[in-house]
């Protein structure tokens, strides 16, 4: 983990700083676009390429509480968490400026219908990579950070195909003794929410934990969960759910994987997901057993319950839907933009 950042020195940009680096907000370095402002691509003149996320003047978050926010964030740090450089406050801007990170998200690589697919290895450093990183969120932080729409959308790629998760943001703190909160916004992606979450606004660690075992479910089979809720769609997690009961889950691994993989890894990495994605929160596992799991190869893993949104028929509840529809407004929708840098999410922070 890296130095600890105690104080806003030498995170502050100017504007007039800014605006070189991005040759003026100029439309051609714009990399992304959500409901909290646009991205774009810039160069300092070190040389260092950074990401630029220009928050929308409706914010209406106060100086105070954004700088507050800043030196929370910039106290992450981690190899798979994509890093603050730092932020401008002037003229009215609220500016948060990242690490750019070159190979963009991971739902490119899953959904975009480029050429160049991931090969079995790289998917298996971009799930225990991801998994490593939310440990780190939940465990090893300064403060214990939920993230609440973790999605391959959130998961950017350095050049060496690293995992680093971006959009841990917009925080708000509760109180140091709680490990679960209620909220009446629900924030989050379709197809990743946690049932809890998304019908009760219930939300802990667990609920980063059943997001990820849809992404890890998504990794293997080079499929997208987030349409599952729609009418008589049967979910993903419903299919795979299928070949683990008929003991035929090769079968639901990504065609475009052609080299030879371990079958042992990819059972493994399934029946992780299944164990992430089922309906009682106390019975998914915590990140730190998902990473002994990854990490450990002798270690023998508990059978899967039935996903929770299989009990719904295969598609998600509609009481789920009305509800996230009533309370959408902070909802990022997904693209295969190779550098989709969605809605800037709010994760919740917990003061250790």
């Amino acid at each position: 983990v890296g130095r600890e950042i105690t104080t806003l020195e030498g995170l502050q940009f100017d504007l007039a700083t800014i605006a070189t680096a991005t040759n003026n907000f100029s439309p051609e370095n714009k990399i992304g676009k959500g409901g909290f402002g646009e991205v774009y691509k810039g160069t300092l003149g070190d040389g260092r390429d950074i990401a630029v996320k220009r928050l929308s003047t409706s914010s209406t978050q106060g100086s105070i509480e954004f700088k507050n926010e800043i030196l929370l964030i910039a106290k992450l740090q981690h190899r798979n968490l994509v890093a603050l450089i730092g932020f401008c406050l002037e003229e009215q801007e609220k500016i948060l400026i990242y690490e750019y990170v070159p190979n963009g998200s991971l739902d490119y690589f899953l959904f975009g219908g480029q050429q160049q697919k991931l090969s079995w290895s790289e998917r298996y450093k971009i799930i225990e990579g991801t998994a490593l990183g939310v440990l780190y969120l939940h465990e090893y932080s300064r403060f214990k950070v939920i993230h609440r729409d973790l999605k391959p959308s959130n998961i950017l790629l350095d050049e060496h195909m690293n995992p680093k998760i971006s959009d841990f943001g917009m925080a708000r703190i509760v109180n140091i003794d709680q490990d679960r909160g209620n909220t009446s916004r629900i924030v989050g992606t379709y197809g990743y929410m946690s049932p809890e979450y998304a019908m009760l606004g219930k939300f802990s660690e667990k609920s980063d934990v059943f997001s990820f075992g849809v992404m890890v479910i998504e990794i293997v089979t080079g499929k997208r969960n987030a349409n599952s809720y729609e009418s008589n769609a049967k979910g993903l997690l419903s299919y795979v759910w299928r070949q683990w009961n008929d003991e035929t889950l090769l079968t639901a691994v990504d065609p475009s994987i052609k080299e030879k993989y371990s079958q042992i890894e990819v059972i493994k990495c399934i029946q992780i997901g299944l164990l992430c994605v089922q309906e009682n929160p106390n019975a998914r596992p915590t990140m730190a057993t998902v990473v002994s799991y990854l990490t450990r190869h002798s270690i023998e893993l508990p059978f899967p319950q039935e996903p929770s949104f299989v009990l719904h028929g295969g598609g998600m509840d509609k009481n789920i839907v009305r509800h996230q529809q009533e309370s959408s407004s902070g909802l990022s929708a997904s693209s295969s933009n190779p550098f989709s840098v969605n809605d800037m999410s709010i994760s919740t922070f917990y003061p250790r």
